[in-house]
C-alpha cells in the first residue's frame, strides 16, 4: 500500500450561498491542482455550511464520513408553499397565516420527532431510472418516488416573527428539511417554504473548525497542508 501523504485527508469548508457543492469540489481541485477531491453530504445552491470535501486517499472514507449525523439551523417562512418546497422554487400556493406563537409552532414541530418516512421533492438530485428528479421536474413531470426512513432528533422553532420563523433540526443523513418545513406547513394548512439554510454539524465536525471558501481559495499547498484532517483521524470518527 502506498504511504499515506499529508494531503490524504479532508478539509471543512464554509459553503456560500451560490455555489453547488460540485462546484466547490472543482473549484479547490483545480486551484490546488489536486487529483481526487470530493464531498460528503449535497449541500443545496443556496444552503450555506459545513461541507466535508475528501482529498486524495481520504475520499475512500467519503461514504462512512456521509453516514453522520447533521444538525441544521434553518428559517422557514409560512404562508407559501413552492414545487421544490424551498425559495428557489416556483409559488405553488398561497394562504393567510393566522397568528402563532413559537410554542404553537414547536407543539406541531414535535409530531416530525423519531423516525419518520420521507418523501423526496420532485425538485432534488434522486436519481429515477438514472435521471435526477429535478431534470424530470424542469419537463414538467412528476414521477413516484419511494418514501425513505430517516430519523428526526430535534426540531425547534427558537424565534417567529410573522411569517418567518427560525428553527433548528438535528436529523440522520439524507433528510430533506426543505421537506420538514413544507410538511409542517401543510399540517399548519398555511403552507410553508424554506427561506435559508445552514449546516451546522456533520457528527463531530463543526462549522466552527471550517474556513470560508474565499479564504481557502488564497492559501497556497503549504497552508492547505496545515489545515488537512489526517486520513487515520477520519478513520477514527465516529
Amino acid at each position: 500500500m502506498q504511504e499515506i501523504g499529508a494531503l490524504d485527508g479532508a478539509i471543512l469548508v464554509d459553503k456560500p450561498a451560490g455555489w453547488t457543492s460540485h462546484d466547490v469540489v472543482a473549484k479547490v481541485r483545480n486551484h490546488f491542482r489536486l487529483e481526487k477531491v470530493g464531498h460528503c453530504g449535497t449541500l443545496d445552491p443556496n444552503a450555506t455550511g459545513l461541507l466535508i470535501l475528501v482529498i486524495g486517499r481520504g475520499t475512500k472514507l467519503s461514504e462512512k464520513l456521509m453516514s453522520s449525523d447533521k444538525v441544521y439551523e434553518g428559517e422557514a417562512k409560512f404562508g407559501e408553499a413552492t414545487d421544490s418546497y424551498d425559495v428557489d422554487g416556483e409559488i405553488t400556493a398561497t394562504s393567510p397565516v393566522a397568528p402563532m406563537t413559537v410554542e404553537q409552532l414547536n407543539a406541531e414541530a414535535d409530531k416530525f420527532l423519531g423516525d419518520l418516512m420521507q418523501m423526496p421533492p420532485m425538485v432534488s438530485a434522486v436519481k429515477i431510472g438514472g435521471v435526477p428528479l429535478y431534470k424530470l421536474a424542469r419537463q414538467g413531470k412528476e414521477v413516484e418516488r419511494k418514501e425513505r426512513l430517516v430519523h428526526i432528533y430535534t426540531y425547534r422553532f427558537t424565534a417567529y416573527t410573522e411569517p418567518v420563523g427560525v428553527f433548528r433540526v438535528a436529523c440522520t443523513k439524507g433528510t430533506y428539511v426543505r421537506s420538514l418545513v413544507h410538511d409542517l406547513g401543510q399540517k399548519l394548512g398555511c403552507g410553508a417554504h424554506l427561506k435559508s439554510l445552514r449546516r451546522l454539524d456533520s457528527g463531530k465536525f463543526s462549522i466552527n473548525d471550517a474556513a470560508p471558501l474565499e479564504e481557502i481559495l488564497k492559501w497556497s499547498v503549504a497552508e492547505l497542508t496545515k489545515h488537512v484532517i489526517p486520513f487515520f483521524q477520519l478513520a477514527r470518527a465516529e
